[in-house]
């Protein structure tokens, strides 16, 4: 059992993840896209619903991220061909996206990254979204 001094809180951790990552603003994360770069929508159905969707993001429930992305995974989407990857996970605000990210890099996708802001931060910076 670890000692009070040892816990962290979600902030520092969030903190801590976030210092592994190069995190991109959605200009960027277009820019990558047009390159070939992976956008993973990790939104939950509702917020999708809501707010649309960003044309060509690759959805994938956060529950389900790991098992879809691992490249050697049985479960793995078509789009998860290589630990190579650029990966750019979307979240509505750019939080869970970051875990989400730091936790794909643990697979060994060392590319993957997450949107700064995350979906609302793209739609606010007029990028395409659809219904």
């Amino acid at each position: 059992m670890s000692e009070q001094g040892d816990r962290v809180g979600i902030d520092e951790l969030l903190e801590r993840v976030r210092e592994g990552l190069d995190r991109v603003e959605p200009k960027q994360a277009f820019a990558e896209a047009a390159e070939g770069a992976l956008l993973v929508d990790i939104r939950y159905a509702a917020l999708r619903d809501r707010d649309g969707l960003i044309p060509g993001a690759l959805v994938v429930e956060r529950n389900e991220l790991e098992w879809r992305l691992d490249p050697q995974g049985s479960h793995r989407a078509p789009q998860a061909v290589s630990h190579d990857l650029r990966v750019v996970v979307v979240c509505n605000e750019g939080y869970a996206s970051s875990l989400a990210a730091a936790s794909l890099r643990d697979l060994g996708l060392h590319r993957a990254t997450d949107l700064i802001g995350g979906f609302q931060a793209w739609r606010a910076a007029g990028f395409p979204v659809e219904a």
